[in-house]
């Protein structure tokens, strides 16, 4: 066996590079797997043992490439768990305990206007009254209290309603405290009443005012849904999208087109270093004695860069363009720009200084269609594909229309595992949209906005910016089109993280090596796609507070237990984790459900077996010897209240005692199995678990199953639920 690998890898010194920057994400990975120190210093260790093993292996032997490999690899597990650990004990800042109403005093950072919504969104740097160090905080500012002065560098005293960073709502759903760990973020909230300006912004140079200056023109320029679409693309101001055209990009796989990433940012640098190239070639004293290349790509360096901090200097966006100055190198050095290497090189650069961005889709989604577009159009199949030179020009373009199809379609299968895991939903016609929208918005879109505001200098600007409104009336036309043609949308319940494993080892494997060997990636694709096939959506979802509860498995609609407004966070992730597209629909308004004042009640028939669910959902209190009487009825009980002991369900007591310790639930009453938020937290910094009530212990009843007295001993999901085994 060893003999194979050695061959193999001595086969391919060039394919080897990329997977060292793979180890580094996997190692950053595992660090946010593993629960606490004790694992992540075991892995660590592990690592070490690893390498110093390979070191035995004589280095002038058989076996040279086997050595390095494992060296390699194990020292980059090492280093992306080393330095994920190391920024989240630098750079992780705990929220606040509880939520709370405080007086702020502080100093704007950022301002971004959302017109879209009618607030306005600040960022402040502020002492707040019971907290000994200051505070970093996002507010929400309705637009009726706000004032031109508050601008960034303002100094502020405001009264605000704050909360702690939220952690996933459901096991699955968005971890949003992780994300405000590594930014520092303490708290976010609302400003309550108005805003006392204590010292104005300082004069100088900003450029986020230069930002909103310019969203500013531009919707000046051009009106409606095409100007705020235009203003996004100069500035990457989106918060005057409305959103309609939000959902509309995004349920046709065109919503990329709205952040500032890698393909705007390589439109601009692209652009720049083609028309200096150009322009330079036509005098012939400069072409004969300056290299162009060099010269255009350093002019395209410094618009990339200039781009970038102009529309926020977002960390997607930073990545990109550390992408696109890596191509340039390789362009003024005369190497080939589109390499494996180099995209691995940029990712490894990504990574040293942003390793959570591992963990989030954009980096995920960022990387994994550039890696498409290289391993695709440089396979061999593509260039024979597109090698037939003698044929006329007709069939040449068809075979390049072809190939662009194809590219999107493999981009599309690629992003596809990452959607469904981070968001439960895909499109299926992204493909065909983004083979027209991608080349009407870098070749078309982009270009003419640049050429109107270089016009508005000179005031005639004007024809320029109704070619730009036309354009994206079309773009706009396509996105509302695709996404309103049945089925658009796959929606599916939330993938487990070893089904996405598999797609992720698998796609990497194809792209990454080359010749037959590569189609043995389809084998964990393959696995991963049967795992999603037969995968179930969970029949009860509930919330870490248990005030909100979602009933699958009756009908096309998820059943609710409280109303929830349509454009609700609170709906789009209790339908998202249910993988579920139709409506939410309120206990109260279906016939199946027995509902009162105090309560709900009915009765869910699943795997041959009726289980019994009562949730409460009032306020008052509930004499004791009625309350046993219904629990006892009941085989699982949810409250968003603590319930009294004598309440003993059958199976399963979620009270507010027991969800403390577990956050939400997601239960499958066919296979007993229970997830819950807890379980994929671990002990990282971010997820603070609250002590458990005292002096109340859980007690097994029967099949059921309950919380201990202790931390340590914090039930796992099937221990706290007590459901039947498939």
């Amino acid at each position: 066996m060893h003999r194979t690998i050695e061959a193999f890898l001595a086969a391919r010194p060039f394919e080897r590079g990329p997977w060292l920057a793979v180890g580094f994400g996997v190692g950053i990975a595992c660090w946010a797997f593993l629960p606490g120190p004790w694992q992540w210093a075991g892995f660590l260790a592990l690592c070490g043992a690893a390498a110093a093993g390979a070191l035995l292996i004589d280095a002038e032997g058989d076996l040279g490439h086997l050595r390095a490999a494992l060296i390699g690899m194990a020292l980059m597990l090492a280093a992306g768990c080393g330095t994920i650990w190391i920024k989240s004990v630098l750079v992780g800042k705990p929220g606040i305990a509880r939520p709370e109403v405080v007086t702020l005093e502080g100093r704007v950072l950022d301002r971004q206007v959302e017109g879209a919504r009618d607030r306005v969104r600040l960022m402040l740097r502020a002492r707040a009254e019971g907290h000994a160090e200051p505070l970093l905080v996002r507010l929400n500012l309705p637009d009726a209290n706000d004032q031109p002065a508050l601008i960034e560098g303002a100094d502020v005293r405001l009264r605000a309603r704050l909360m702690p960073p939220a952690p996933p709502m459901l096991p699955g759903a968005y971890d949003f405290a992780r994300t405000a760990w590594f930014q520092g973020l303490a708290a976010t909230g609302n400003v309550v009443g108005p805003v006392t300006l204590v010292g104005p912004a300082r004069e100088g140079w900003s450029l986020r005012a230069w930002q909103q200056r310019l969203a500013d023109h531009v919707r000046a320029q051009l009106s409606g849904s095409p100007g705020t679409i235009a203003a996004a693309f100069a500035s990457g101001d989106r918060g005057a999208i409305a959103e309609s055209d939000e959902a509309a990009m995004r349920d046709s796989g065109l919503t990329h087109l709205l952040s500032i990433s890698g393909l705007h940012v390589s439109a601009v640098i692209a652009g720049t270093y083609f028309l200096t190239i150009r322009l330079l070639a036509l005098f012939p004293f400069i072409a004969l004695r300056v290299r162009l290349p060099l010269v255009a790509a350093g002019t395209g360096a410094g618009v990339g860069v200039f781009y970038t901090l102009l529309t926020g200097a977002e960390v997607p966006t930073v990545r990109s363009v550390s992408g696109s100055l890596l191509v340039l190198a390789a362009l003024a050095l005369g190497r080939d720009p589109l390499s494996l290497r180099l995209l691995a090189t940029a990712a490894l650069f990504v990574m040293l200084l942003w390793p959570e961005a591992v963990l989030g889709p954009s980096f995920q989604m960022s990387f994994a269609s550039v890696i498409a577009i290289v391993a695709f159009s440089t396979s061999d199949a593509a260039k024979r594909f597109l090698s037939h030179d003698h044929e006329g020009r007709i069939m040449r373009l068809a075979r390049n229309f072809a190939m662009l199809l194809a590219i999107g379609v493999v981009i599309e299968l690629s992003l596809m595992p990452i959607s469904l895991f981070h968001f439960h939903r895909a499109g299926i016609y992204g493909a065909v949209a983004n083979v027209f929208a991608i080349p009407l918005t870098t070749v078309l879109t982009m270009p003419l906005i640049a050429l109107a505001l270089a016009l508005d200098l000179l005031g005639i600007g004007a024809p320029a910016w109704w070619a730009v409104g036309k354009s994206l009336e079309l773009l706009l036309w396509l996105a509302h089109l695709v996404a309103g043609q049945p089925g658009a949308v796959t929606m599916l319940p939330g993938m487990g993280a070893g089904t996405f494993a598999l797609f992720v080892a698998g796609l990497l494997w194809t792209a990454l090596w080359s010749g037959r060997v590569r189609f043995w990636g389809f084998v964990p694709v393959a696995l991963g796609t049967a795992a999603l096939l037969v995968a179930r959506p969970p029949d009860i979802l509930i919330s870490g507070d248990g005030h909100h509860v979602g009933i699958t498995g009756e009908g096309p609609d998820l059943l609710v237990l409280r109303a929830v407004r349509e454009e609700s966070y609170t709906r789009a992730a209790l339908l998202e984790n249910a993988g579920m597209s139709g409506a939410a629909v309120a206990l109260d308004e279906w016939k199946g459900a027995r509902c009162n004042l105090d309560s709900c009640a009915l009765s869910l028939v699943r795997g041959g077996r009726r289980f019994e669910l009562l949730m409460a959902r009032g306020r008052d209190l509930v004499p004791i010897p009625q309350l046993a009487a219904a629990c006892a009825r009941a085989d699982i009980v949810v409250a968003d209240r603590r319930l009294p002991a004598a309440c003993k369900p059958r199976l399963l007591k979620a009270d507010r005692a027991l969800l403390r310790q577990t956050g939400g639930l997601s239960i499958d009453l066919v296979s007993g199995k229970v997830r819950t938020v807890a379980d994929t937290q671990g002990q990282h910094g971010w997820f603070r678990r609250p002590p458990p009530y005292q002096p109340r212990k859980w007690q097994r009843q029967g099949p059921a199953a309950s919380a201990s007295g202790s931390p340590a001993s914090t039930p796992t999901a099937t221990e706290a639920s007590g459901l039947p085994s498939a």
